[in-house]
C-alpha cells in the first residue's frame, strides 16, 4: 500500500494526555483531521494528578506551535518556580526563589492543562470509554484498531500517546517497563493557609525536597491551596502487602511510615501524619534504555509510550516536544511515512540520551549529595 498524504490519512491518537492532546490540536490548526481515543469515560472522570512545571525549551514550545502559550500563562503559577532543598529536621538547605517575571519553568495542574488543550479541539474530535486491546495488520497499513468494546477501527497512522502501559508500543516493541526500586506514596493536603499553616511556611509557593540517603520526600504545591507530598522509599513494589497492610488501611501505612522515617524531625513528619485522606502507590516504572524500534510507516509513538523514564522534569516536557514535532513533520511531509521517518530521526535519538543521563536517577531521588541537582530538575513534577 502507498503511504498516503497526511491531509487524506486516517490518523488515530490513542491517549488524550497532554502529548495526544497537544498533537491533535496542532494538527487540527493545520488543517489535518484526527481522532483521540481515551479510555476514560469522559474528560473529568478521574483525578489527572498534581502540578507540573513546563519548560520554555519544550513544554511551552509545544504550546507556542499550538496556539495556546497566552492561555497557558493566564493559568500558570509563576510563584510555584519556587524551590527549597531541607535536611530532615526542617531547616532550609538551599532556596530558589523564582525573579519577578521569571517565566523559565511555571507550575500549572495537569487538570487545567488537559482542560485547556481540550477546549481547543473541534467538538467531537475525542472519542471516550474506548479502551484499545490491540493494534494488527500489515506494516504498510491500513492498520486496524481494536477496542474492548469489540468496536474496531481502521487507521493509516496510529500514534500511541497512551502512557507508560501502551497498547500500541506493542506493536512496535516487545520492551515492557521494569520497576525501578523506588517507590512513590502520594498524600493530599487541602486548605493549606488555614489548615496546615505551619507546613505551608515550611515548603512556600512552590516545592520542597528532603532526603537523608535511604528515604526522600518531595512536597508540591498545587493551586487552590490544595499540596501533594510523595514519600519516596527504596522497597520492594509490593512493600504494603508485604508489611500486612491494605492499600486502604491508612492509619497502619500512617504508622509504618513513621517508623521508617524515625529521626526526622515533628515538624517534618506532619507530612506523614496531617495529609487529608488516603495514601496513594504509586511505584515508579522505567523502559529500558536505550529504547528503539524498527521504523514502520504505519505506527509510531510519543511521551512515555516511547520513553518512559524516572520522574525527573522531563516526561510531559518531552512528551509535548514530541507531539509537536510530529504534528510539524506531518504538516510538512509529502507522505505519512516521510513524516513518520523525519519526526522519529530526530526523537529516537534525543529521547535514548536523555533516558542514559537518567537512567538510574530514581535512586538520586534519596540522595543528599544530589539534592541540589535533582531540585533544579523539577524531579517528580513533569
Amino acid at each position: 500500500m502507498d503511504s498516503p498524504t497526511p491531509a487524506n490519512a486516517r490518523i488515530s491518537i490513542i491517549g488524550a494526555g497532554p502529548g495526544g492532546l497537544t498533537c491533535a490540536r496542532i494538527l487540527q490548526q493545520h488543517g489535518i483531521p484526527v481522532t483521540v481515543y481515551d479510555r476514560d469515560p469522559d474528560g473529568s472522570s478521574r483525578n489527572q494528578g498534581g502540578s507540573l512545571d513546563l519548560h520554555e525549551e519544550d513544554g511551552q514550545l509545544a504550546l507556542r506551535e499550538a496556539g495556546l502559550l497566552k492561555e497557558f500563562f493566564a493559568l500558570a503559577r509563576l510563584e510555584g518556580q519556587e524551590m527549597r532543598r531541607l535536611d530532615p529536621a526542617g531547616r532550609v538547605l538551599a532556596h530558589h526563589l523564582p525573579d519577578e517575571g521569571e517565566t523559565a519553568c511555571p507550575e500549572i495542574d495537569r487538570g487545567q492543562l488537559r482542560e485547556l488543550l481540550l477546549g481547543s479541539l473541534a467538538a467531537g474530535t475525542v472519542q471516550w470509554g474506548r479502551t484499545l486491546a490491540s493494534v494488527s495488520g500489515p506494516a504498510d497499513g491500513p492498520r486496524t484498531l481494536t477496542f474492548t468494546d469489540g468496536t474496531t477501527v481502521e487507521a493509516d497512522l496510529v500514534i500511541g500517546a497512551d502512557g507508560a502501559s501502551s497498547r500500541v508500543r506493542t506493536a512496535l516493541s516487545p520492551a515492557t517497563p521494569r520497576y525501578t526500586g523506588v517507590s512513590f506514596l502520594e498524600a493530599w493536603f487541602d486548605d493549606m493557609e488555614t489548615a496546615h499553616p505551619e507546613l505551608s511556611e515550611l515548603v512556600g509557593k512552590g516545592s520542597a525536597h528532603i532526603a537523608d540517603g535511604e528515604r526522600g520526600l518531595f512536597a508540591q504545591r498545587n493551586s487552590g491551596d490544595h499540596m501533594r507530598v510523595y514519600l519516596m522509599q527504596r522497597v520492594p513494589v509490593d512493600w504494603i502487602t508485604a508489611n500486612g497492610l491494605r492499600p486502604e488501611d491508612t492509619e497502619g501505612i500512617r504508622a509504618h511510615l513513621l517508623n521508617e522515617y524515625a529521626g526526622w524531625s515533628p515538624q517534618t513528619l506532619r507530612m506523614i501524619t496531617d495529609n487529608d485522606g488516603p495514601y496513594v502507590d504509586r511505584p515508579l516504572f522505567a523502559l529500558p534504555v536505550p529504547h528503539t524500534w524498527e521504523h514502520s510507516p504505519t505506527v509510531t509513538l510519543l511521551g512515555d509510550a516511547a520513553h518512559l523514564m524516572p520522574p525527573l522534569g522531563v516526561g510531559v516536557n518531552l512528551a509535548m516536544l514530541d507531539a509537536g514535532e510530529l504534528a510539524l513533520a506531518l504538516v510538512h511531509a509529502v507522505t505519512i511515512n516521510d513524516a513518520v521517518l523525519s519526526y522519529e530521526k530526530t526523537m529516537v535519538p534525543r529521547s535514548v540520551a536523555t533516558a542514559q543521563t537518567l537512567e538510574g536517577g530514581a535512586e538520586h531521588l534519596l540522595s543528599v549529595s544530589d539534592s541540589d541537582e535533582i531540585a533544579r530538575s523539577g524531579q517528580g513534577r513533569s
